[in-house]
């Protein structure tokens, strides 16, 4: 399943949502919610300053670093830490799995703006192998791992390939940079702390928004002298804030609320992948969930596929995807969930049975549409 164009995103624009399966549906994360709940976590004489300052602090502690340092997003978060690690070593190659974040969501912002040359090691649609990096013969800056692998349905290697790819790097080396967006999602997996897996890195990435829930941004974490010169970087790239206390209150929210529940979610991902393994109208990538993030793929064209799933919400008021991505495969499509709070309302038999009807209604909308044609 590749990566291509994303359908419009009519769903979201449609009233009357009640129930998601989306993470990131505004249900219980409306701005008043948010509001409420930083205001109540925030001391009455805080400072603006005191909330970045108490996330970075509470950063370093999570994932054992001596510095932690807060961007507005995980995209110039990423970029810095690479072009610092290639500085410093001479080298203008990174080396990543083809569906990398940076070369799918970001307009190869790492060349354009840092000048840095991109080496796609594996196959796009399965996790990156140890043996993949036989094959890579240029002289590396970094190493980037991204844990887990988004674009593949969250997929972890195991701790001994991961220690394997990481070995294979610094041999050569290279830095090894972790991409941690959703490092909470994968420390069940591996059951280790946070701080055990960070420390396999010389540079760690975590998003704020995605699994934390909060509004944006991310923190990028090290030793104090990376961290000092990523905070010159980020000053270069306008990427400084004065006034990023609303980013930092809403992360300490989803640090004291969210963060504790990744295994619970995780759990539930994994009930919901067997009810639908049972059920056998759509499968599941990976099979058994390794995180609470997975694929769904549905055995119907994109387009009666959004349309089912409009006629769902419409009668129904659930909504099951954000959006669809197309397939290679002509006749099918798929969607990620990401389970939190909105689809633990969710028992694995109710999915098994909304996507069965999806299924349904796309086929009947699919043979209406040749019908017309």
């Amino acid at each position: 399943m590749k990566r291509t164009e994303t359908l419009p995103d009519r769903s979201r624009n449609v009233a009357g949502i009640t129930r998601s399966l989306s993470l990131h549906a505004p249900l219980r994360r409306t701005p008043q919610r948010v509001l409420r709940a930083m205001l109540e976590a925030l001391p009455e004489d805080s400072l603006p300053e005191d909330p970045v300052a108490e996330l970075e602090r509470r950063m370093r502690g999570l994932i054992g670093t001596e510095a932690a340092l807060l961007f507005p997003t995980g995209t110039m978060a990423q970029q810095v830490a690479l072009r610092i690690h290639a500085e410093r070593r001479g080298r203008r190659t990174f080396a990543a799995h083809p569906q990398t974040h940076l070369e799918v969501w970001e307009e190869q912002g790492y060349a354009v703006v840092h000048g840095l040359r991109f080496r796609p090691v594996g196959d796009r649609h399965r996790l990156l192998q140890t043996a993949d990096l036989a094959g890579v013969a240029d002289p590396l800056a970094a190493l980037l791992l991204e844990l887990p692998q988004r674009d593949i349905g969250g997929q972890l290697p195991s701790w001994d390939d991961l220690l394997a790819q990481i070995a294979w790097a610094r041999q050569r080396g290279a830095a090894v940079h972790l991409d941690g967006a959703r490092l909470w999602e994968a420390q069940p997996f591996y059951g280790r702390p946070h701080a055990q897996i960070a420390a396999l890195f010389d540079t760690v990435y975590v998003s704020l928004y995605k699994g934390l829930e909060g509004i944006r941004g991310a923190i990028l974490a090290s030793d104090a002298r990376t961290i000092g010169e990523a905070a010159v970087w980020r000053q270069r790239l306008g990427g400084t804030v004065d006034d990023a206390w609303p980013l930092a209150a809403a992360a300490l929210v989803g640090l004291d609320t969210v963060a504790h529940r990744m295994p619970a979610f995780r759990d539930h991902a994994v009930a919901i992948a067997a009810a639908l393994r049972a059920d056998g109208v759509v499968h599941v990538v990976p099979d058994p969930p390794q995180t609470p993030l997975f694929h769904i793929h549905v055995p119907a064209a994109p387009e009666a596929t959004e349309q089912a799933a409009q006629e769902i919400l419409r009668e129904h008021g659930i909504q099951l995807f954000l959006r669809l991505r197309t397939s290679p495969h002509d006749g099918h499509c798929s969607f990620e969930v990401c389970v939190g709070e909105n689809a633990m309302e969710f028992t694995p038999d109710e999915v098994a049975a909304l996507l069965r009807d999806l299924v349904h209604r796309a086929d009947r909308a699919g043979a209406d549409s040749r019908r017309l044609s």
